[in-house]
């Protein structure tokens, strides 16, 4: 599959090549003008100046050696020596049909696909989600979709927080309201096999805990000797722990499974636990590690660092592995496992010195080369005040809270326009839930990542301007065209392309390729987004001047139907991109 931009080049390249011009110094692009041409071409520009020649003279030399081409409609020198370049309405069917009959729609699959880590969404044992795991998911879960399209292979990991205070907090409290009493035994149990603990015991413990330990102490020690003897293995602590895991995980997956998010691996931080006493000792030993008033720490700054970066904290002067030495343990177990070329961090941009810290360490230490690891940094959802978004009470809305007010604003959207209401109760409530995911979705990958965004819910859902319904009800709109065609006998056909909206609809559908390119190569989901859009509108356009069912003859309107369906299933395809599923009906 070449895009037309791709095929024009290779007969601008070819045509420059013979007036001595170099291959590298040719490039064909769409037009900055897209009224006056499809695609343009500074070449004659850029060469006249390595060559010493009049620029506009070697362009029109140029477009005498393209006349004639069968790919171009229309070839013209503009201004100081631009070439304008105009496809012709046969190349236009031509890359449309290919798109239509494509699987991928018109992208392509990468030359050398790799061996991928995602690790996004970062959830947490016995804390509800919030807001603020919504960018992480969201946007990790496009790029693996992304990165398994174009034929990578990938795993996307939750990298579950199931370690460390957090957890001895959880024991020494459950253990004072005697909900841990058959797991205190030190031998090797038997222990229940029912939890002893809800989520909602969790989320109540967990805060109450946290606050204990920073007023009381002796709570706090306690806490910390519940850590430490749940990480040297005391079996009925790593039973009650393995309750707490999974009552947590069943509410993530809840969750996940409402924004459409999905994991290949739930490890987490116990997973890589094991690694890290080995991995320290290998760290001093090779002289990596060295110990600094009290602690061992692996230095990071470099020669020509713009910053003071401070070392890597591996262990603490009590003697405790800290956060970093986690991640870099993880780092280690993923190579061992997965042997990945490429790890993808998708974390809020808040973490930037951190992961600069493990990543320099991690290749110290040969776990992985620097362009292996990435932190794809996002910027915040925001309230009105510019500041991360809380609810009114100033607390932090939880992800559940979130879906839920979504999708009550989705009922009521769909209602006010008249949208179906005709149907069983329990499809509309598929579709609000459809439409409440595509609002959400839609709001946050149609920005770029690193980009924070003012949240507003009345917005986000209108079935009007750039939004995620919006989408879905031209998606929705072409799916019904194509019942309604099939119901009276009439299929899609050769496609044919001739008025100006057809021609449109045709240049946004070849560009589809450079978005997944481009979105591919930047990380960057919003490219994505921002093609969908493009490509609803010109439906629309071409909708509306350009009649499918009432065209003048059969062959126009089985190409109209063609085209049609090429623009729904790339539409739906964008969106699964961006993890959005559409309806078949509204």
């Amino acid at each position: 599959m070449t895009r037309l931009a791709s095929r024009l080049r290779e007969a601008v390249a070819a045509a420059f090549a013979a007036e001595g011009v170099p291959d590298d110094l040719v490039k064909v692009t769409p037009s900055d003008r897209p009224d006056l041409a499809d695609f343009q071409s500074n070449a004659a520009l850029v060469a006249a100046r390595a060559l010493k020649a009049n620029p506009r003279e070697l362009a029109t030399r140029v477009t005498e050696r393209l006349a004639g081409d069968p790919a171009l409609e229309r070839v013209e020198v503009a201004g100081p020596g631009f070439i304008n370049l105009t496809a012709s309405p046969a190349a236009l069917a031509a890359r449309a049909t290919e798109i239509a009959t494509e699987s991928m729609r018109g992208a392509s699959t990468v030359a050398a696909p790799r061996r991928v880590v995602i690790d996004f969404a970062g959830p947490n044992v016995a804390k509800p989600m919030h807001v603020g795991h919504l960018r992480s998911s969201i946007i990790g879960e496009s790029l693996k979709r992304l990165f398994r399209f174009r034929g990578d292979m990938v795993w996307g990991d939750a990298h579950f927080g199931d370690w460390g205070f957090q957890m001895g907090l959880l024991i020494v409290a459950c253990t004072d309201e005697g909900l841990a009493t058959a797991f205190m035994a030190e031998d090797d149990g038997p222990f229940p096999d029912a939890s002893p603990v809800t989520l909602e015991d969790l989320e109540r413990l967990y805060p109450a805990a946290a606050a204990r330990a920073k007023a009381e102490p002796e709570f706090r020690d306690r806490a910390r000797k519940a850590t430490a003897e749940l990480q040297a293995g005391r079996p009925g602590y790593r039973a009650l722990w393995a309750h707490f895991v999974a009552v947590s995980r069943t509410a993530l997956e809840r969750e996940f499974s409402a924004l459409g998010v999905t994991f290949d691996l739930w490890n987490g931080e116990s997973d890589a636990d094991p690694l890290i006493p080995d991995m320290v000792a290998e760290l001093k030993a090779r002289g990596l590690a060295e110990l600094d008033q009290g602690a061992w720490i692996i230095r990071v700054a470099e020669e020509g660092d713009r910053r003071e970066l401070p070392p890597l904290l591996l262990v603490s002067s009590e003697g405790s592995a800290m956060y970093g030495t986690t991640d870099l343990a993880t780092i280690l177990q993923r190579r061992r496992e997965q042997d990945f070329e490429l790890a993808l961090y998708c974390v809020d941009q808040r973490q930037a010195d951190h992961f600069e810290q493990v990543f320099r360490a991690a290749c110290k230490a040969g776990y992985a080369a620097a362009d292996q690891l990435e932190h794809i940094a996002n910027g915040t959802m925001n309230g009105a005040d510019g500041k991360p978004f809380k609810t009114r009470a100033g607390g932090v809305l939880k992800l559940h809270d979130l879906i839920s007010q979504a999708t009550d604003k989705a009922r009521e959207r769909l209602r006010e326009a008249e949208l179906g209401g005709d149907l069983p109760p329990g499809e509309f409530e598929d579709i609000a839930r459809k439409v409440a995911v595509a609002a959400l979705k839609f709001a946050d990958l149609s920005n770029n990542r690193t980009t924070s965004y003012v949240f507003d819910l009345d917005r986000f859902t209108s079935f009007e301007g750039k939004t995620g319904p919006y989408l879905l009800y031209q998606a929705v709109r072409i799916k019904s065209l194509l019942r309604r065609a099939a119901a009276e006998g009439a299929t899609p056909g050769d496609i044919r392309i001739a008025a100006p909206a057809e021609r449109d609809l045709a240049l946004t559908l070849d560009a589809f390729a450079q978005a997944v390119e481009d979105a591919y190569e930047r990380r960057g989901p919003h490219l994505i987004a921002e093609h969908a859009f493009r490509l609803a509108q010109a439906f629309s356009k071409f909708y509306a001047a350009c009649p499918v069912m009432a065209a003048p003859d059969a062959e126009t309107r089985a190409s109209r139907l063609a085209l049609s369906r090429a623009a729904l299933d790339q539409l739906e395809t964008a969106l699964d991109l961006l993890g959005i599923a559409t309806p078949e009906r509204m």
